[in-house]
């Protein structure tokens, strides 16, 4: 029999449960030997019911990782068997598409038992550094490129590790000991989520999770489909361009508000690409609907029945459906390209909602160090892989400016230079943000950044580039002025490609430019005490002001004085 509580107990758990999850990430940070966990957060953690449905995320992590993990649970459960579920269990997986869509991702789901009874799940997914294979980067033409796979099974049986499949994946990558450590890291914070979760249900008198969690899906799923009937019932195409790998790709979408329910469809998107930039669509469907969640219901918390009423459709081997066994490592980079397309479609429903296109993707790279070939190397030089995540900046909202050198969609923190420089033998010599990036409009553009990275003394490396809209920077929206273009060189002047491994020889450094954020509206309607603060700032320069936004040689001389006061308010 279900146990009956007041809708107000019902509201103090389920806020709780956000809670229990939360302390779940946060434990992962604080444990995690990779970077992109520790530093730029990329993972996410989650409680289920029994029927593998999520009930409640964390607030730190991602959005890719969050969204398509909330699918995978189920996948766990139909491999696993519900017969072979015990307590004590953890089960593993890097499946891309049963996972969160690349091998690079590390899943561990752990079930949580109550008095001998089961009454749930905790799901965790992190990035990890190394997968073996080629390494991070999208020169591979299959997913057998790319890197060890671990399809889902058990990693604990009954609390006992699975020595064998530790030794087998020691024995297929580079950094074994920072991978086994996520791996141990993962699953001891489904392990603290497990045990906050059973101290909620003792203080609440809880036997099970089936009266919170029918409340919690029921009441998301109401308020998620009151917003989408209170939308004009209609459709819309959107469609954008981005680089691709060697050629141009194009994502389409028809977005189709049809009363309890959003439908985004994809067909007209381009094909599978030949290299690892295709994106399965568990990956698209996670960014395709934050995408309209946020700009629909961004209040409502995120979980199985909030996230039901948006469908994501895509014709099979589309660049946002891609099949096993494409190459799928860089799917981040189509998949945070998502929401832009989304978006184009979108704002012919509602205008003066969503933003102005963005940087999209991460602006990743991975070096691979290694002692100097060409000469006599020092004792100290050492082989090191080394990823770090930054961000282009976010495109202009409707009344505010865009956010500088910060990662929309995804949500990840741009790494510190000093806990990238304590990775590994590299050196960032320049980290600042790029003025004039941003797209002028009536709200500006956020800033990109430059990046300037080198290795130490006695090596060479080389650097996965993993950057787009070097040909297609971000479009304004409503006359609003595009974002500044991605670049990447070396410091001799030779030009380098936005993706793919290539070779930087010792001695040398790579000059990066990172794209800047669009602008919304015309940058006539901008207020000139803004365009005074921008000038004032640094993030515009008096050509930008005077071209872009008309700002007279009086008032640029007025600037000009307040920044000799160090006023630059």
């Amino acid at each position: 029999m279900k146990q009956q509580h007041s809708t107000v107990a019902y509201q103090v758990m389920w806020n709780r449960l956000i809670s229990v999850v939360e302390e779940q990430a946060q434990a992962l940070v604080r444990t995690a030997f990779s970077t992109s966990v520790r530093e730029a957060g990329d993972l996410s953690a989650g409680v289920y019911d029994v029927r593998g449905q999520m009930l409640a995320q964390a607030v730190t992590g991602t959005p890719g990782h969050v969204n398509a993990m909330a699918d995978a649970v189920a996948h766990f459960i139909r491999r696993i068997g519900r017969e072979n579920i015990n307590e004590g269990d953890v089960y593993i997986t890097n499946d891309p598409w049963e996972g969160t869509g690349h091998l690079h991702d590390i899943t561990m789901v752990t079930p949580s038992f109550f008095n001998g009874t089961h009454v749930g799940f905790f799901a965790c997914t992190a990035h990890v550094v190394d997968v073996g294979g080629r390494g991070f980067g999208a020169d591979a033409q299959s997913v057998y490129e790319e890197g060890i796979y671990i399809p889902i099974m058990k990693f604990a049986d009954r609390g006992t590790v699975d020595d064998t499949l530790i030794r087998i994946v020691r024995g297929n990558v580079r950094e074994p000991d920072q991978l086994i450590g996520d791996i141990y890291a993962l699953a001891t914070c489904n392990e603290i989520g497990h045990r906050r979760l059973i101290e909620m249900m003792q203080e609440f008198g809880l036997k099970d999770l089936d009266g919170i969690a029918e409340f919690i899906l029921d009441n998301s799923r109401r308020a998620t489909i009151e917003r989408i009937a209170a939308l004009p019932q209609t459709s819309a195409i959107g469609e954008m361009t981005m680089d691709g790998f060697d050629q141009p790709i194009t994502l389409k979408v028809k977005v189709s508000v049809m009363g309890d329910r959003i439908v985004s469809d994809f067909t007209g998107s381009s094909g599978v690409d030949k290299k690892g930039i295709n994106c399965p669509l568990v990956y698209a469907k996670a960014y395709a609907c934050y995408a309209l969640k946020v700009a629909i219901a961004p209040e409502i918390p995120n979980n199985a029945a909030s996230l039901e009423p948006f469908e994501i459709t895509a014709p099979e081997n589309t660049i946002v459906n891609a099949l096993h066994p494409a190459p799928v490592a860089l799917r981040h980079i189509v998949g945070h390209f998502v929401p832009d397309a989304v978006y184009d479609a979108f704002d012919k429903i509602v205008p003066e909602l969503v933003p102005a296109e963005g940087a999209g993707c991460l602006c990743n790279f991975q070096v691979s160090l290694r002692p100097r070939a060409d000469g006599p190397a020092p004792e100290n030089a050492r082989r090191s892989e080394v990823l770090t995540f930054n961000s282009g900046g976010s495109g202009a909202r409707p009344d505010h400016d865009g956010l500088n050198a910060t990662a929309f969609p995804s949500g990840v923190m741009t790494m510190p230079i000093e806990a990238t420089e304590h990775a590994g033998p590299v050196i960032i010599w320049r980290k600042e943000l790029r003025p004039d990036s941003g797209g002028a409009g009536r709200t500006r553009g956020g800033l990109g950044q430059f990046m300037e990275v080198g290795a130490q003394e006695g090596h060479e490396f080389d650097i996965q580039a993993m950057f787009d809209r070097v040909d297609h920077p971000a479009r304004g929206r409503r006359g609003g002025a595009a974002g500044a273009a991605t670049t990447i060189e070396r410091d001799d002047g030779v030009a380098m490609a936005g993706k793919g491994k290539q070779f930087v020889p010792h001695g040398r450094r790579v000059i990066m430019a990172f794209p800047g954020g669009a602008g919304y509206g015309d940058p006539s309607e901008r207020s000139k005490d803004l365009v005074k603060r921008d000038l004032a700032r640094g993030y515009i320069s008096e050509e930008t002001a005077a071209r872009d936004y008309e700002l007279s040689d009086d008032d640029i001389a007025e600037v000009q004085s307040m920044v000799a006061r160090g006023d630059t308010t």
